[in-house]
């Protein structure tokens, strides 16, 4: 017995073949193909080169610039591992999908951990150069009136020396020692974002922390200003959400001369020049400085 069949017969059958046949090869191969796009979860805007992988395994892809990646896998209930620097490595199931569409959210502790350089702030592991920082807490614990007084000691590389022995003498810090014969060696006091000349007026209860910046990839930002280095002050400020807290803190201190030297006055100075002028027969020198 003879079947005839006609031409669009065997098209039908060829093209089920065909799909049986690519069924069968998607089968013996068994990869399933997984693409998507990674994007941040708070402006919605794609991250490149994040990476993606297989956990447990070492199948792995990045994301290109707009987000997008694409991974070949065996396992349809595999678990797909998306880890990014600044965000929280997030590890999602694919239960059979093939598209996903991943969010990331910022890791708000990595993120957060800042150090104020110029007249802004920077990611602490974008910052190159010797930096130390004291707490307010640390200040506090010693009682002094002066904030140059209660760096003493506290930071390594850092000179604080009196010009005199009274109680209100001024008080000098060197931070990268004297480099000139002529020009001031102070460094350069920043005060919550602005240059002052001194930070002897600033109370040491209403200061956060102190930052000093030591060595010239961390002050080249300054120029000629922080050529001796910087210091940088941060006052307490109120915080958004939290109550309003009132403190009060107090102590009281007495400082004195232990001894004193007997010196002369400024009448005694005046005549002792008028007679070394005598002497060296040039009362003029004399007259030119200190008058007739």
């Amino acid at each position: 017995m003879k079947i005839l069949l006609t031409h669009r017969q065997l098209y039908l059958i060829a093209l089920f073949l065909s799909l049986f046949i690519s069924q069968n090869g998607f089968a013996q191969n068994g990869k399933i193909k997984i693409s998507g796009t990674v994007i941040d979860s708070s402006d919605k805007l794609p991250i490149p080169g994040v990476n993606v992988y297989e956990k447990g395994t070492k199948n792995g892809q990045s994301t290109n610039f707009d987000g997008f990646f694409e991974i070949e896998t065996n396992n349809p209930n595999a678990t797909l591992v998306f880890s990014y620097i600044g965000y929280v490595t997030n590890e999602v199931q694919v239960n059979g999908q093939t598209k996903l569409t991943v969010n990331l959210i910022q890791d708000t502790k990595k993120l957060d951990e800042v150090i104020v350089i110029g007249y802004g702030t920077s990611k602490k592991a974008d910052l190159t150069g010797s930096v130390a920082a004291i707490s307010s807490e640390e200040i506090l614990k010693r009682p002094v009136t002066n904030v140059a007084e209660a760096l003493t000691g506290q930071i390594a590389g850092i000179n604080i020396t009196t010009t005199e022995g009274s109680p209100d003498a001024e008080i000098n810090i060197r931070v990268r020692g004297g480099g000139s014969l002529s020009q001031d060696a102070s460094p350069l006091y920043i005060v919550d974002g602005f240059p002052v000349t001194s930070i002897s007026d600033i109370s040491p209860s209403n200061i956060e922390n102190i930052t000093v910046l030591k060595d010239a990839s961390s002050t080249a930002i300054y120029g000629s200003r922080g050529a001796y280095g910087v210091i940088l002050i941060t006052t307490k400020s109120g915080t958004k959400g939290n109550k309003i807290e009132v403190s009060y803190n107090t102590f009281t201190g007495f400082n004195k001369i232990r001894k004193t030297l007997d010196i002369n006055g400024s009448k005694d100075y005046v005549n002792w020049q008028y007679e070394y002028a005598l002497l060296t027969n040039d009362l003029t020198s004399f007259e030119d400085y200190l008058g007739t």
